[in-house]
């Protein structure tokens, strides 16, 4: 049984080596910078602003503030038009740790594809 702490370390890893483009969106994050970019296409979209506020959007419909707890029911709903989706994570260089591990616990309990936003470095 792998530990809490390989768990986060692989999902880390994961998260490196698959950041994602980030598309211009509504909501006012600033997202952390990242080399690695890759090509998979993000259907749907969670933002967490630096209020921690959580909105959600799939595909390019408009973002829409959810709860914590309404944003499983949110993703199974997008799943079930899309199995093979992935879900994009933007979140605000100023949000906390922990408030980004909920919602990867939330991809990970339903099997979820998930990539974190970045922004490219600035040179």
């Amino acid at each position: 049984m792998a530990s809490m702490t390989d768990v986060i370390f692989l999902l880390l890893i994961f998260f490196m080596i698959t950041s994602t483009v980030v598309s211009p969106n509504a909501i006012k994050v600033l997202l952390p910078q990242g080399k690695q970019q890759t090509s998979a296409k993000p259907l749907t979209r969670v933002i967490i602003d630096k209020e921690l506020n959580v909105y959600a959007a799939f595909g390019n419909e408009k973002e829409q503030p959810l709860l914590l707890q309404e944003l499983p029911a949110f993703l199974q709903a997008c799943a079930a038009r899309e199995p093979e989706m992935y879900v994009a994570l933007y979140a605000d260089e100023t949000v906390p740790y922990r408030e980004i591990v909920k919602i990867l616990n939330i991809a990970n309990e339903n099997q979820f594809k998930m990539v974190l936003a970045t922004r490219q470095p600035e040179e």
